[in-house]
């Protein structure tokens, strides 16, 4: 997985895009179109569940139907429509794919990680703000969230040792233990 930074930010307001980053083309596969994606969500049979990825160039979106899909270990493999022959899937190599946030269902109480970027860290019990999530790191078997404080910035590990509650419409409550989000161990 890969590092997401970016700030959704709407006149002070945080925004939700309809649009997020799910996978990237990073080759082709065969000879007849198809490509090979690596996926950002937690499980690749996610991405190739979509019924469609969206592809963006210059700010606007388009969707592409995904006619064939598989997993192939922590990859997918996808037909696309309109993409039949080598050349035409080597010229999507690198491009983001998106899906629409229609597409994507969540159970009970889960979120995007693209939607705690922005949010404040607050406190438990107390609500004492203690810094802003920066970006979000996937790349371990839990997410890793960059948090800037007054201190600097420390990274908060996405476990419920340490976080209590996400609230997206709100912030992420956390129970630090000391020298985590206050400017080091000094203060044990």
């Amino acid at each position: 997985m890969r590092k997401q930074s970016f700030l959704y930010r709407k006149k002070g307001a945080r925004m939700k895009h309809e649009y997020l980053e799910c996978g990237k083309i990073i080759n082709t596969h065969g000879f007849r179109g198809a490509v090979k994606l690596e996926s950002f969500c937690d499980r690749p049979r996610d991405l190739a569940a979509l019924p469609s990825f969206w592809l963006e160039e210059r700010g606007i979106y388009r969707p592409v139907k995904v006619n064939k899909a598989s997993v192939l270990g922590a990859f997918v493999i996808a037909e696309l429509e309109g993409v039949t022959d080598e050349d035409q899937a080597n010229a999507l190599r690198g491009k983001i794919v998106y899906a629409a946030r229609a597409d994507l269902g969540l159970s009970e109480g889960a979120f995007f990680l693209a939607d705690v970027i922005g949010l404040p860290v607050k406190r438990i019990g107390t609500g004492e703000e203690l810094g802003t999530i920066l970006s979000v790191d996937t790349r371990g078997k839990n997410a890793l969230f960059t948090v800037k404080t007054p201190f600097g910035e420390a990274l908060l590990p996405n476990v419920p040792a340490f976080v209590k509650l996400v609230d997206v419409e709100d912030a992420v409550y956390v129970d630090p233990i000391p020298g985590l989000l206050d400017g080091g161990a000094e203060n044990v």
